[in-house]
């Protein structure tokens, strides 16, 4: 992953706490490391639970082993923004295009233009290999908002998951 530092203008009376409005926030992606996993666990812990409580299926153990089980540092991007960790996001190659996943962002970090400054970088770079991208949310997610506003529709869906996709080139990169 590319660990080059990036700064984007966060919209007025969004900006992180510590961080004046409408002063650009910095962040940057930088490759993670093995021992990056347990905070990227704990992050998903809490950033996941209250959708799997709403869906019957949070698991105090489930949630963090899933992670641990799944974790790929090669694949694997730490958020940093204002020079502390704020996420995680993993693009992990497949047969016909890349899968986004373990996008989490602190919680007082959402809704600030992170997330979306953070995505739009990555799809520009995948747009640039001409491939899809495909991604799961669970229902009633709120982070499904910020995937279809980046060009991602709806492939399938059960009673727990949405599944995603974006051909390359497809959505409105400037949200």
């Amino acid at each position: 992953m590319d660990t080059s530092a990036r700064t984007d203008r966060i919209r007025p009376g969004q900006a992180a706490p510590g961080i004046e409005s409408g002063r650009p926030m910095e962040w940057e992606l930088r490759s993670a490391e093995a021992a990056d996993v347990e905070a990227i666990a704990e992050l998903r812990a809490t950033v996941m639970r209250p959708d799997l409580e709403r869906l019957g299926r949070f698991d105090e153990h489930r949630v963090r082993q899933r992670l641990r089980d799944s974790f790929s540092p090669q694949h694997t991007s730490v958020i940093v923004a204002a020079g502390a960790f704020a996420g995680s996001v993993t693009v992990r190659p497949a047969e016909d295009g890349r899968w986004l996943e373990h996008f989490y962002l602190a919680p007082g970090l959402q809704g600030r233009g992170i997330g979306s400054a953070v995505l739009r970088t990555l799809l520009k770079r995948i747009d640039a290999d001409g491939v899809f991208v495909r991604l799961n949310v669970l229902q009633g997610c709120a982070a499904r908002r910020l995937y279809e506003r980046h060009g991602f529709t709806v492939e399938a869906q059960d009673p727990i998951d949405v599944f995603m996709v974006r051909r390359p080139g497809v959505g409105a990169l400037e949200s």
